[in-house]
């Protein structure tokens, strides 16, 4: 199974292009989803956490998210322990559910690609990118949020420029039109090298 990495900082449109993908018949598995389904799913993951991080990380009602972010907030160390549980669970669930898959290829959607050494499980890495201000506009929009706390999200991402330097591909997302026919000729150039 031919597998795709797809990246890109906030804003960015790594959803739009995953969308796109999609609708075309790709299967998408989304890091982040995937990754709150197995702490709130996994007895295994469940268990680590509660170790690492107390009994607290769960309440009647599921994962406590809250609880969890504040213990981890600020702290690389901390934030380091959660992953070194997470990633490695994830990644299982990710590569088990790619050999099930029924199509030339698949993609992983992660903000944290090359962050989490997730680029490792993929054939080939694509960074989506765009303007820095369009990034800051649409994330204000999405997360009706203020510019000063986008800036300090983007802040703690891979820049644009190290994105581009580290994937096999990019795709500059500026106009939906645009970024429409450049996931076709995307589409085309991922079948073709998933049957190679």
């Amino acid at each position: 199974m031919y597998k795709v990495g797809i990246t890109g900082g906030i804003g960015s449109g790594k959803s739009s292009v995953c969308s796109l993908l999609a609708a075309y018949g790709v299967p998408v598995y989304d890091s982040d989803a995937e990754a709150k389904r197995l702490m709130e799913q996994s007895v295994d993951l469940r268990e680590a956490l509660c170790e690492a991080f107390g009994e607290e990380c769960y309440s009647v009602q599921g994962l406590n998210r809250a609880y969890l972010a504040s213990k981890v907030f600020g702290d690389a160390e901390q934030l380091q322990r959660l992953n070194s549980i997470v990633h490695p669970a994830v990644r299982a669930d990710f590569a088990a559910w790619a050999e099930s898959q029924r199509a030339p290829y698949v993609v992983l959607e992660s903000a944290i690609l090359f962050e989490s050494g997730f680029n490792n499980e993929v054939d080939t890495t694509l960074a989506v990118l765009a303007p820095l201000e369009e990034r800051i506009r649409r994330t204000m929009e999405r997360d009706n949020a203020d510019r000063e706390s986008v800036m300090r999200r983007i802040g703690h991402q891979l820049s644009d420029d190290e994105l581009h330097r580290l994937s096999n591909n990019s795709i500059v997302n500026i106009r939906r039109d645009y970024l429409e026919s450049d996931v076709e000729q995307l589409h085309k150039k991922l079948l073709y090298e998933a049957n190679r």
